[in-house]
């Protein structure tokens, strides 16, 4: 399926097929959904798909960390080791626990929930080399996944090369799984 014309972060543009996965246009983020400033952010990806059935976003958490990507626990835990030389908490990857409801101040594996609606949950980590927020929110049937980061230091800047890279992969790959899930 084409996709029309869509635009990254940095005025890039993206036309083509992305397994029914879209990169929407990021003119118009809800500000809420975002970990500060947007002149202040070092990364910003949103990724959505239309989904057959409209799901709430802790529905959709639920389900794409049942079954998370096969790597994702190598990758946390090299994140995991390498992070740790610089002073970095561990984070430890994703455990798989179903949750049936969530409020502020609850944990997500390792992000802390700032915010809960019946169409947004607003999930952070921040420590001494940078603050991330992933906005996992809904409008009908699609489903936005929105990431931004606010970097602190040399080693938050360096660390997200390689994970912003990853992150976009990740993240694409997610939706397309929880689709396919869902359509069957």
């Amino acid at each position: 399926m084409p996709l029309p014309k869509t635009h990254l972060l940095g005025g890039e543009t993206l036309v083509g097929l992305i397994h029914a996965c879209q990169i929407p246009a990021m003119d118009d983020i809800n500000p809420t959904h975002l970990i500060g400033p947007r002149e202040q952010l070092a990364y910003l990806d949103r990724r959505s798909i239309e989904l057959p059935v409209a799901i709430s976003p802790l529905e959709a958490w639920n389900l794409m960390m049942a079954q998370p990507l096969p790597l994702l626990k190598a990758a946390f835990w090299l994140r995991d080791a390498i992070s740790a030389w610089f002073g970095v908490k561990r984070i430890g990857g994703f455990t798989r626990q179903h949750r049936a409801s969530v409020q502020v101040g609850d944990h997500l594996d390792f992000f802390l929930v700032e915010g809960v609606t019946s169409d947004a949950l607003l999930l952070t980590e921040r420590d001494k080399h940078l603050d991330v927020m992933t906005c996992i929110s809904t409008q009908g049937n699609r489903l936005i996944i929105t990431s931004s980061v606010v970097v602190h230091n040399g080693f938050g800047r360096a660390y997200m090369l390689p994970v912003g890279q990853a992150h976009k992969w990740v993240v694409q790959n997610m939706l397309t799984r929880l689709r396919r899930s869902l359509s069957v």
